[in-house]
């Protein structure tokens, strides 16, 4: 884990505050014996996941896809090729959603506005490291070569909400 415990403080705040202003229905599914806390979902989330990211088109519809995801910090990242659809939109449009979801046990969402960084600058250094982490033991070399030949783009969620469920509670 990354995380600080400022990171873990204020995701903690993030969560409670989005609990809060949760609508009825959601409550009543996301109760408080099924929301993790910040240092749950700061363990639940360690590692390589596949999210599903939406982003927002010119005309307002909106578009999914998965991409790996890592949490970082407290925050949600991915990246993608520059002249991707996903990246050419978040750097227009920087309104993202994003979820994580284990069948039906656990979920992690979040809504919130997507920073691009530069995954082999200086701002990417840990995530970049993230990715080596997870996938030089399963493609060697060949993993780093390509990744710099790729030189993709990040972006980091700042979420404005964010949503646990865990079926068997959190704790």
């Amino acid at each position: 884990m990354l995380e600080t415990p400022e990171d873990i403080d204020r995701l903690q705040q993030l969560l409670d505050r989005s609990a809060a202003a949760a609508g009825s229905h959601l409550s009543s599914i996301i109760t408080d014996s099924h929301r993790l806390s910040a240092v749950e979902v700061c363990e639940r989330l360690q590692g390589m996941r596949v999210l599903v990211v939406a982003t927002v088109t010119a005309d307002g519809r909106p578009l999914t896809g998965p991409v790996d995801g890592y949490f970082l910090h407290g925050a949600l990242c991915f990246s993608s090729g520059r002249d991707s659809v996903r990246m050419r939109h978040l750097a227009i449009r920087p309104a993202v959603s994003a979820s994580y979801i284990e069948g039906d046990d656990l979920a992690v969402t979040v809504h919130g506005r997507a920073g691009l960084f530069e995954v082999l600058g200086p701002d990417g250094s840990e995530f970049r490291q993230a990715m080596l982490d997870h996938y030089l033991p399963r493609q060697g070399p060949a993993f780093e070569a390509w990744l710099t030949g790729a030189n993709p783009i990040g972006a980091r969620v700042t979420a404005s909400k964010m949503f646990t469920y865990a079926a068997n509670g959190g704790g």
